[in-house]
């Protein structure tokens, strides 16, 4: 950056400006990316609990699947399957976390009663209303475990940006800004003490040539004197 640089107090003005800029953003994204790592791990923590449930509703739906199957038979199973009145819908909005835009995803429609399923009750058992019921939980499940996991990704996508921005400006640029101000102020100083030297130089001659000058003067008025 030195060769980028003139050795003006302009310039010295300009750099301790852009130096107490960077200072400022960087203290800023400190203090983004410490909030979205804090954030982070309270979206990891709800994780691990949505991944805890969503292994024990698979678990429990396919228990129940297994059960209607063994019992009531595929065509039972399939028959009530292909009888569903309506089909869940989801829904895709999006929210701010620090600056961060994630989805928020909504499921409507996804767990039913009994009676809006679209099959018969009196053609269908209780195990075929069970596994219905458990696959119902666990697309709700699904559904937030996919908003969650999402949200994750685009957290930890903004705090590893931020982070590059912290280091770019800790470690290179606010360095080289400050490498220019030590160049450009020792050479301000250097030019400074040329400059004192150049003008006790001109002092110095000047004195010596008044010297001079009054020494012929008086050697002038001797003669005179002796004439």
């Amino acid at each position: 950056m030195e060769d980028e640089v003139k050795p003006t107090r302009k310039d010295l003005m300009e750099i301790k400006e852009r130096i107490e800029l960077s200072e400022q953003g960087h203290e800023t994204l400190e203090k983004k990316r410490d909030g979205l790592i804090m954030e982070f791990m309270e979206i990891l923590e709800e994780s691990q609990d949505v991944r805890e449930n969503l292994s024990d509703d698979y678990e429990r739906a396919q228990k129940r699947i297994d059960k209607a199957r063994a019992l009531d038979g595929d065509v039972a199973v399939r028959g009530a399957a292909s009888a569903r009145a309506e089909t869940p819908r989801i829904t895709l909005e999006s929210k701010n976390i620090m600056g961060v835009v994630v989805p928020q995803i909504e499921g409507s429609k996804v767990q039913k009663d009994v009676g809006e399923r679209g099959y018969s009750l009196l053609e269908t058992s209780a195990r075929i209303d069970e596994a219905a019921e458990a696959y119902e939980e666990l697309l709700d499940t699904i559904i937030l475990a996919a908003e969650i996991e999402t949200a994750m990704k685009k957290m930890l996508e903004e705090i590893e940006k931020t982070k590059r921005r912290v280091n770019a400006l800790e470690f290179k640029l606010i360095p080289e800004l400050k490498d220019a101000q030590e160049f450009i102020e020792l050479r301000l100083e250097e030019m400074e003490r040329e400059e004192i030297f150049r003008l006790k130089k001109i002092k110095e001659k000047k004195e010596q040539e008044e010297k001079e000058e009054r020494a012929r003067e008086d050697m002038f008025d001797e003669s005179a004197t002796e004439a």
